[in-house]
């Protein structure tokens, strides 16, 4: 089964959309007990950090998330999805985030481009993965954040994005653990590539 959390702050019709046009059945859970038959989860993520890890909490979804990591069952994050997977933010300092990936979330520090960071990038493909198979570097995606991860680890970084002075993770893979700073669900046929491999690994 593949389930995505729904914890009121996500982009869950887009995810939803982009899934049934793949023809892949998925179950949405609003409470951390739905998790426990899921084979693969998606968590996506609009909005701040602070309110999203609250939500999390009151839905009882942490302990659950932390036991799919400890099971290794295939997890991805998706935008705030990605930043949640971190330690904290600078966004809302003193939150703890996920712990899933060591390190901190930060926010633009460019004053020669636009914040938030909204539209469309390219990638530097760094590391093989089986989520970025036919996925070429130069490969655009779509974005809208205005922070990003930065893992203590620089071998979790898959692949990487430019902005104004900013080179950042727009990529995250660490074993059955992937994350993406962009929308892959908006990122039209190179996104919905990104989730057919998903459902295949």
């Amino acid at each position: 089964m593949i389930a995505i959390i729904d914890y009121g702050m996500g982009n869950l019709r887009s995810v939803s959309k982009a899934l049934e046009y793949l023809g892949v059945s998925y179950k949405l859970c609003s409470q951390g007990k739905d998790l426990a038959r899921a084979t693969k989860v998606i968590l996506p993520g609009v909005g701040a950090f602070g309110d999203a890890m609250k939500e999390l909490r009151s839905r009882g979804f942490i302990n659950p998330i932390r036991e799919l990591v400890a099971r290794k069952v295939k997890l991805m994050g998706v935008c705030l999805g990605l930043q949640l997977f971190f330690e904290k933010s600078e966004e809302n300092p003193g939150v703890k985030g996920l712990g899933i990936f060591k390190g901190a979330v930060r926010k633009f520090r460019s004053t020669n481009v636009k914040i938030p960071h909204m539209g469309w990038n390219d990638l530097k493909i760094l590391k093989k993965h089986p989520l970025l198979e036919g996925i070429p570097s130069g490969e655009y995606f779509y974005f809208v954040h205005s922070y990003f991860g930065v893992p203590s680890a620089k071998g979790l970084t898959l692949a990487s994005c430019k902005y104004g002075r900013e080179n950042f993770a727009a990529v995250l893979g660490n074993g059955h653990v992937f994350a993406t700073q962009f929308h892959p669900e908006k990122s039209q046929e190179a996104g919905l590539c990104i989730l057919k491999n998903f459902v295949r690994w």
